[in-house]
C-alpha cells in the first residue's frame, strides 16, 4: 500500500506520467540496452522489441499497477504479478536486476518529463516501482523454492543470493535460472509450419514435474552468438518422463521473422540438444471430474489444450467438456488428429472446428470466425482459452453473456500480455 503522501502525488500526476509512458518506455530500452548490450542479446526477446509490443507491455503493466494502487488501495493485482513472476522466473529474473531497471527507468522518467519530476514525485513514483518489484521478487522466490523442492511451476536450482556481485552478463552466462541440456529424441512435422519435438533430459536427473497448461523457456544459440529464449507450452501429461513441445514457424511479414522458431525448424533434428527452463506459467487445468470445461483455442493455441485433454482423459473427468478451435485451414490445424482423439475418450465431449478455409474431405463445423451463439455451454462452466488476443476477447465477451462468470476464464498469451495492461 502507497504511503498517503505517495499516493496523494500519484493520483495527480498519473495522467502526465501514464500518458508519456509509450516515450518512457522508449528511453528505457534504449539506456538499458546501451549500458548493458547483452540483455538485449542473451535475455530479452529482440522480436518483441523490433515490434514494439514488450514496451507496450511494461508501460501498461506499470501504469495499471499504479492506477490500482490510488484507485483500489484495499486490493492487490495478483493476476497480472503472477503472469509476469512466472514469465520472469522462466527467463531467471533475479533480485539484483531490478536495482538496475530502476536506475535506467528513472531516467529515462527524468529525460521525458524533465523538471516536472520534482523530488516529491520522483519518491512517490518510487515508491510506486518498488512495491511492484518487491511483489515480483517474493513471487518469483517462492516459484524457485518450488522448483528446488521438485513441485510444478519452479525454478532455477542455484541459491538466489549466490553471486550478487558479479555482472548482469557473466551471470546470465554462468546458467542462472535452472537451464538443463535436453536432447531430441524425436521430430513431428504436424503441418507446412508446425513441428512437434520429443525431448528427455540429457543427464540422468528426473524430469521435472509440470502443470497441464504450463510452458518451459527453450534457449538456443543463434548464428549471430545471441542466446535467445522463447516460451514453448508442454503437451502431455505431467507424469511423463519425456517432454514434448510444439513449434511454430513464424513468419514476421512486414517484421522480422520469429528467430527461435525459424531457428529449431532449420537447425533441430534427432539427436540435437537443447536448453530448458523448469516448467513455468499460471495458466493450469484445475477442475475436478463434475466441473464442466471449456478449452478454446485459436492457432498453435491447440498446444496447452491438448495437454489438458490428455489430462481430462487421465483423470476419467465425467463433466461436460466443449473443445473449441479455430483455425485457417485443416492443414493447418495443428495436432487435430489428437484433438479429436481425446474428444472421443472423454464420457461427455464435443468438439467444435471453425475454418477460414474448410477443405474437401475436412468439413468444420462451421466456416469463418468461432460464433459460440449455437453451442451449449453447461453450467459452473470453468474455461481456459489461448490464442490471439482478438479472438480470446471475442471468446470471453461471449461466455460472460453466456453465464460464465469472469473469475472462471483464464487464459494465456504467447508473448507480452498486452490484455492485462490494456484490458
Amino acid at each position: 500500500m502507497l504511503s498517503e503522501q505517495s499516493a496523494a502525488t500519484v493520483r495527480a500526476t498519473l495522467p502526465a506520467v501514464g500518458g508519456a509512458l509509450g516515450e518512457i518506455s522508449d528511453r528505457f530500452y534504449a539506456r538499458l540496452f546501451t549500458a548493458h548490450p547483452e540483455l538485449l542479446r542473451d535475455l530479452f526477446n529482440r522480436g518483441n522489441q523490433a515490434s514494439g509490443t514488450q514496451r507496450q507491455a511494461l508501460a501498461g503493466a506499470f501504469a495499471a499497477f499504479a492506477a490500482q494502487l490510488v484507485e483500489r488501495p484495499d486490493e492487490r493485482p495478483d493476476t497480472m504479478l503472477n503472469r509476469i513472476a512466472h514469465k520472469h522466473a522462466s527467463l531467471g529474473i533475479t533480485p539484483e536486476q531490478y536495482p538496475v531497471v530502476h536506475e535506467h527507468l528513472f531516467a529515462a522518467v527524468v529525460d521525458v518529463l524533465g523538471e516536472a519530476v520534482t523530488a516529491e514525485v520522483a519518491a512517490a513514483w518510487t515508491e510506486v516501482y518498488w512495491l511492484m518489484a518487491n511483489a515480483l521478487i517474493a513471487i518469483e522466490k517462492r516459484l524457485y523454492a518450488a522448483s528446488r523442492a521438485g513441485e510444478p511451476g519452479g525454478g532455477p536450482s542455484e541459491g538466489l543470493g549466490d553471486g550478487l556481485g558479479d555482472g548482469l552478463g557473466e551471470r546470465l552466462g554462468k546458467g542462472l535460472g535452472g537451464w538443463r541440456a535436453w536432447e531430441v529424441v524425436e521430430r513431428v512435422e504436424e503441418t507446412a509450419d508446425v513441428a512437434t519435438f520429443l525431448i528427455r533430459p540429457a543427464d540422468s536427473a528426473p524430469a521435472p514435474r509440470f502443470g497441464p497448461g504450463q510452458y518451459v523457456s527453450v534457449r538456443v544459440e543463434l548464428p549471430d552468438g545471441a542466446r535467445q529464449s522463447r516460451q514453448y507450452s508442454l503437451i502431455g501429461t505431467p507424469g511423463s518422463s519425456v517432454r514434448r513441445i510444439g513449434v511454430k514457424r513464424v513468419h514476421g511479414g512486414a517484421a522480422p521473422d520469429g528467430e527461435v522458431s525459424n531457428h529449431l525448424h532449420a537447425r533441430v533434428k534427432v539427436g540435437s540438444t537443447l536448453e530448458l527452463s523448469a516448467p513455468y506459467g499460471d495458466l493450469v487445468l484445475d477442475a475436478d471430474t463434475r466441473t464442466p470445461v471449456l478449452l478454446a483455442s485459436a492457432g498453435i493455441g491447440v498446444t496447452p489444450m491438448i495437454a489438458m485433454l490428455e489430462q481430462l482423459v487421465v483423470t476419467g473427468h465425467r463433466a461436460p467438456v466443449t473443445v473449441v478451435h479455430a483455425d485457417r485451414s485443416p492443414a493447418e490445424h495443428a495436432l487435430r488428429d489428437e484433438h479429436e482423439a481425446y474428444v472421443a475418450k472423454l464420457t461427455d465431449a464435443r468438439a467444435h472446428f471453425w475454418y477460414e478455409r474448410p477443405e474437401p474431405g475436412h468439413p468444420a463445423d462451421r466456416t469463418g470466425l468461432v460464433d459460440l451463439s449455437s453451442v451449449e455451454i453447461a453450467s459452473g462452466t470453468r474455461a481456459y482459452l489461448c490464442g490471439p488476443l482478438p479472438f480470446m476477447r471475442a471468446v470471453r465477451g461471449r461466455l460472460i453473456e453466456k453465464g460464465v462468470a469472469p473469475a472462471d476464464i483464464h487464459y494465456e498469451v504467447f508473448g507480452p500480455d498486452l490484455w492485462l495492461a490494456h484490458p
